[in-house]
This record gives C-alpha cells, structure tokens and sequence, in this order.
C-alpha cells in the first residue's frame, strides 16, 4: 500500500502541473503556498477538478487509482514543498480571478429583476483556461505535419479556449465550463513504436562490455550445437567415479582418460553425451556419464546496417538476432523494425517481425548464431503515425498491414472515448501534394459498421490517421452550485423541476438566502440568461418550482452571498461587529448575540442609531436611547426591534479608564511603594500616604520623573547624538586627527550620559 501512495505521489506532481497549465509564464503578481491552499480549500469545485483530472491522467496511464489516493493533505504538501508547482498553481488561480488582479474595467453585473423573468446578461465572452493555456494558431492540419515530419503527436487532451477574461460573471458556471472545452492536439513527442524497447534495455551499447556480460551462465538445450571454446562438464560414476572439465579444442576435440580424443564439434550437446558415454564405457564398465555444458564460447557476429552502434561484436553463442540487436543499440531513426535479416555466410537463416516480440510477446529469431553471422537491419518501409484517441499512439511501420483496421490493431485500438465516425486521414500524394481524407461510415457510427469501414480503407505510407474524441459534454445534464451539500452534475430527465434537485432544506447548508437563480444557456448559441426565484417559497410550496431545461445550473446562494440585512453591535460588549439581522430580532436579542455586557458597561441606556431613506435619494440618520438593561431583563414596552442598517452602541461608565492609575514613589520616604491615585490628587497627598520623609530625607534634590517627559528627554538626546555625529562624518575630509579625536570624546560622554541618567535608563 506504501508503495502505490508513493506512485501516486510521483505521478500527482506532474499532473497537477499539468492541470494548472503545464508551464505557464511567471507573472509579478505571485501567491504565497497558504494563499494558495486557502483559495483551494474555499473554492472546493477548483480543488475537485484537479484532482478529478489527476485521477483520469493516472487511469489513462493504466494505474488503478481513485480520488481517494489523491487526497487534500498530498496535494497540499506539494503545493507547500514544491515551488515550481506553487509557481504554476498561483499564476493559474490568478488567471482565473483569484488573488489580486491588475486593474482592469469591471463587467457589468447582472441586474435583479422579478422572479421568474428571465434577466439578460452581458455578452457570452468566455472564461479564461482552467485546465490549460490558450491555445490559438494552426490546429488538426498542422498537427499531423508535425507528428508526422517532426514527431509531435496530436494526444486529443481537452482544453478550454477562450480569452483570459479574469473578471467574467459567469466564468465559473459548470454548465459553459463544459461547452467551452476543446479537443486540440498537445506537443507531446510522438516516437516510433518499439523504440524504447531498446531505449530501456540494460545492455551496454560498447563492444567492449558486450563480451562481459555475454550470458554465458544460460542453460543450453540437448540440441545445442557444440564447438571449439565450449566448456564440457563430465561426471561419471559406478565401478570408477571422477569430475571431469575439458574444453572443446580448436580442433573440435576433448581429451577423455583412458579413451583418448572424441570428436565433438558440430555435434549437438544430447550427441556428445551419447558419444562419450560409448567411448567411456568402454573402457569402465558399469559406470553412468552425465555431460553437461560449462561456459558457453564467444562467437564474432557482424552487425550492420542502420543501427546505432553497427560492428564486429563478440557475443555468447546462444545469442539470437534479437539479442545482438539490442548488444549493437537498436536500429536507428531511419531502421527497421519488421524486417531484420539474419545471414549466415550467402544464405538467409531467418528473417525477423521485431512487432511479434512488442506486440504478442513472442520472441522471434530463435536461430542461435554462430561464428561469421552477420544480422543486417534494412531501411524502414511504409510507416504511418496513428493519433489521438487510441490505446497506442505512436508511428507504426507497415509489412502486411494494409487497411485502417490493421492499422488501428497496431495501435491497440479505439476506446470508448473515441469517436469512430470522427477519424481523419491526412495522406501525401506521392511527390505531389497533401490532402485530407475521412472515413465514410455511410451514416451509421456503430462498430459493426466501423469495422467493415475500415477494413474496406486503404491505408498509404506516410499517411497521419488521427481519431478525435467524443464531446466532453453531455446534452442531458443539469447541474447544481453554491450553498448545498452536493454540488455536480445530475441527469436531465423530462419535466425535471428544481425541486428534484432541491427537496427539501436538508439539502442546503446552513444559512441560505431566499434568493436563488436559474442560469439557462438559449440553444442554437447558447447565449445565458438568468431566471431569478424565491427558494424558501419554492420549498414551502408557496409557489410552483421552475421546470428545468438541459444545461441548466441552478445557483443557490447563502446569507453572506447576497446583500443580507446586517446590524451593527459596539462598545462595551464581548464580541462587537456586524451580525445578519433576523426576523425580528430586537436590541436585547442583539446584545446577547454579541456575548452580553462587559464590565466597563454602562448598563442603564444604550445608543440607537437608525437611517432612514427619503424618497430613494438621500439618507437620514435618527438617534434614540434605549433602557437596554430593562429590555434585557425583558420588561415591557423597553426593547426595539431593529431595522437593517442599525448601529447599537454600549457606552462605558464615566471614570473607568481612571481604574488602574498608579504612581511609584521609591527613595527615603517612610513606606516605599505603588500607590493608586484619583484623577486631580497632588503630589503632596500621595507623599503624605507614603508616610513622609524619612530623617535622611533632601527633599530639595527629589526628582519627579513621568514617562512623557522621559521619552521626550530621550529622544531629545538620540537627536543631539545623530547631529554629532553627522557634523563628525560631513567635516572628517577637512578635519584634523586631533580635532576628530576631540569630536568622538564627546560623542561618547553624551552616550555615557545618556545610558547613567535616571531618566535615560527608564
């Protein structure tokens, strides 16, 4: 479990790269990593679809992942660890009006209306990319130039186009998220199929480290042909035992006590040992004989044509064509892979499909090569580059493949994402042009028909299939957004009304508003409008809930998302601010909201401050008291039920912020200390509460030191420090040393002075 967490830990970061724009230019404006997981964590459909996308990326890739592998927690400490991730992450958001944003002409909102008419909005200028770059320029012609001439591969990743228009009303709207999405083709490289085959592989690619890791330890088979360098080991054992090593000779010889020399070259292994075991036997009698072969010898194999590292190589002798090709690199760019030739002097052993080892697993090529083989691997023939959406994508050299079907085996055919009445073929008339072609299904898209289709398609060399995606939108869809529980997408049915999404207040989190609107996209442009409606009317069957239409977004917005009536709470309370003005809701009621009195309150009348409007045109303030401690303890005809807009105010007791005050008197007085004094005393009281002066006592030379006075007299002092010294720095070219010397004299008393007067040191 460990491992798969740490894959989709690897695989999630450059993916969530790829959801946020792949590499998206820096801009000045930048999100710090808390910013950013806070816009995230506050904007859930954001968080949602980048990890819906991760999920559908690793899947793609053949991973068995969920959304809960890739949970908030992972995808945060990347964001916190990785700052290229952050990077991309922040210029995105703020892409999509997140964050600060460059001043820019606000769009017109969306004017309120009567509930139940549709409400016009501006023009439908679509959201800025949400899942990757703007992309503009050449599209499906150019991209089969380039996967085919270049190796770019036109993948079919959905992207959404439009101009980045931050401030948008309706840029997050699920339902124009979805119509705006395109199917373009991406840069991703396009290889030839089977390259990484020999990419991968873990054989050195020099002459030299061929021969030590040769296999020489692979078991051979009974019908393994022996010659001169192979290594013989023979046991016997009965009425005589011995361990016998002996090495095939150049003259294809082993020496055998007792028997002499056998010849063995060009003999198979099950040969030899019938051989030796005749001619032991008759020597011993009685006895058994196993032989079996030791290290393996060398053989010298030529390797040319157009590979990567052509030569002499000397390799194992049980190695086949496909094992010497891969000890020589692999073929090149220009090589090819179906048609790999094996010689053995003028005469041609076998020839070898490299595809039947990629494609079914069988390994072709199960000659064994010998000393002088030469393995040639001509230029590749007719190739075409399949793309988009198939299993495969990749450039596929052709041998007996001749029709679209063949082709699109190859590439391990069309999922379900595919559109298969969708295919596009960009073919080269021979030295003469380029042309488009596409498959005629004849009307009819099912794969029945699709398949005798393609099987009826001829398919030329240098031809670019490409296989386009289904729409990425579904045209039976409605979806929900704001202040609920289960925000998405939902199936579209016929008479479908709000009420089947919305049934109850349960559904709705806590403190929706009454208000709540229908965004309706108006085909054949899909132009939106607004449908306004009262929920917590519709909920109550009061009136009849709006009938629903395909792609509709029903909005549902809380208390603080709308412009709710607020009322206002100050002064001597526990917790003053702003608070939604309930159905009415008096002063009392206010204050207990607010955490009651504090005990700086002046309990008896509490301030009132209402507006009132004057014909639509201006506004007029009205002040009132309130007995609030009366109204509190809830006697009649006290409390006030408050308006939207009203401001209470809770004042302090006169003289409470004398509570507190203190003076310090130290020195020779009867009873040092600190003393609580009134607001008026004189020093003479406090002196007098003290005690007196003691007998040792100078009152001349007391000292009355207040703190406004000491930091004035210190800063005083800081002044005439800093003019010293910038006298001292300005004049130091004209001055003398002694005269320089006098000038840091006195900078230093007056900071000595500084750090032992009473005053300095407070």
């Amino acid at each position: 479990m460990r491992s798969r967490v740490r894959l989709v830990l690897l695989l999630a970061l450059p993916l969530f790269s790829f959801v946020f724009a792949g590499s998206s230019p820096a801009q000045e404006t930048e999100l710090s990593a808390e910013e950013i997981i806070q816009i995230l964590q506050e904007n859930p459909d954001v968080l949602a679809e980048a990890k819906a996308e991760i999920v559908a990326q690793l899947r793609d890739r053949g991973y068995n992942v969920s959304e809960r592998d890739i949970t908030d927690e992972r995808l945060f400490s990347q964001i916190r660890s990785d700052e290229r991730v952050r990077q991309i992450a922040s210029n995105e958001l703020i892409k999509r009006g997140f964050g600060p944003q460059p001043e820019e002409p606000q769009a017109q909102q969306t004017q309120g209306g009567q509930p139940g008419q549709p409400q016009p909005l501006p023009s439908p200028t679509p959201p800025g990319p949400l899942i990757g770059p703007t992309t503009t320029g050449p599209q499906a012609g150019t991209a089969g130039e380039a996967a085919r001439t270049q190796g770019q591969r036109p993948s079919g990743k959905a992207r959404l186009q439009g101009p980045p228009q931050a401030q948008y009303p309706l840029r997050d709207l699920p339902a124009l998220r979805d119509l705006y999405t395109q199917t373009l083709p991406d840069d991703t490289r396009l290889e030839r199929f089977g390259a990484a085959l020999f990419r991968n592989s873990a054989a050195a690619t020099d002459k030299t480290a061929q021969a030590d890791k040769a296999p020489l330890n692979i078991p051979a088979g009974p019908d393994y042909v022996l010659g001169p360098g192979d290594e013989l080991v023979i046991d016997y054992w009965g009425s005589s035992s011995q361990h016998l090593q002996r090495s095939v000779d150049r003259e294809g010889r082993v020496a055998l006590p007792e028997a002499g020399a056998v010849v063995v070259a060009g003999r198979t292994l099950s040969e030899a040992q019938q051989t030796i075991q005749r001619m032991l036997g008759r020597q011993l009698r009685g006895i058994t004989v196993d032989v079996t072969l030791g290290k393996l010898r060398s053989v010298r194999a030529f390797i040319v044509g157009d590979v990567k590292n052509p030569g002499a190589y000397d390799i194992s002798s049980l190695s086949t064509a496909l094992s010497a090709l891969i000890a020589a690199g692999g073929p090149t760019e220009t090589g090819s892979y179906r048609t790999v030739k094996h010689y053995r002097g003028k005469a041609l052993v076998e020839e070898v499909d490299l595809y039947d080892l990629m494609l079914k697993g069988v390994s072709g090529g199960e000659v064994h090569i010998e000393s002088g083989d030469s393995i040639l691997v001509p230029p590749a023939g007719a190739q075409v580059t399949v793309a988009g959406k198939v299993r495969r994508p990749a450039i596929y050299e052709l041998r007996r493949e001749q029709t679209l079907d063949q082709v699109l085996d190859l590439a391990g055919g069309v999922p379900v994402t595919g559109e298969l009445s969708r295919i596009k073929v960009e073919r080269v008339q021979a030295h003469e042009r380029k042309e488009m072609l596409s498959v005629n299904l004849g009307g009819s898209a099912n794969v029945q028909s699709s398949q005798e289709a393609f099987s009826r398609f001829r398919i030329q060399d240098g031809d670019v299939i490409t296989v386009s995606p289904i729409l990425p939108y579904s045209n039976r869809t409605v979806y929900l957004q704001g202040h609920v529980f289960r925000p998405g997408k939902y199936p579209y049915k016929d008479g479908f009304k709000v009420t089947d999404l919305i049934a109850s207040f349960d559904d709705l989190l806590p403190e929706p508003a009454d208000r709540a609107e229908i965004v309706r996209l108006h085909p054949p442009d899909f132009a939106p409008s607004v449908i306004p409606f009262n929920l917590h009317d519709v909920l109550a069957k009061v009136v009849e809930a709006p009938s629903l239409e395909p792609f509709d977004t029903v909005r549902v917005f809380g208390r603080y998302d709308v412009d709710a009536p607020k009322v206002s709470i100050y002064g001597e309370v526990m917790r003053p601010g702003e608070y939604p003005l309930a159905e009415r809701m008096t002063a009392a009621d206010l204050l207990r909201l607010a955490g009651g009195f504090r005990r700086s309150a002046y309990r008896q009348v509490a301030n009132l401050t209402s507006y009132v409007i004057v014909d639509g045109d201006h506004v007029e303030l009205e002040h009132r008291d309130v007995r609030i401690e009366r109204a509190l303890a809830g006697e009649a005809d006290t409390d006030v039920i408050l308006k939207p807009g009203d401001v209470l105010t809770i004042r302090q007791i006169g003289g409470w912020s004398d509570i507190g005050g203190a003076v310090t008197v130290m020195g020779e007085v009867g009873h040092p200390g600190r003393y609580g004094i009134e607001r008026g005393e004189r020093l003479s009281s406090v002196l007098k509460r003290a005690g007196g002066f003691s007998t040792e006592a100078y009152p001349y030379a007391a000292i009355l030191d207040r703190a406004s006075v000491r930091e004035a007299a210190a800063k005083s002092r800081e002044d005439m420090v800093a003019r010293v010294q910038d006298q001292s720095a300005n004049g130091s070219r004209t001055q003398s040393l002694s005269s320089q010397r006098e000038q840091q004299v006195l900078i230093n008393r007056l900071k000595q002075i500084h750090r032992s007067s009473p005053m300095g040191a407070c």
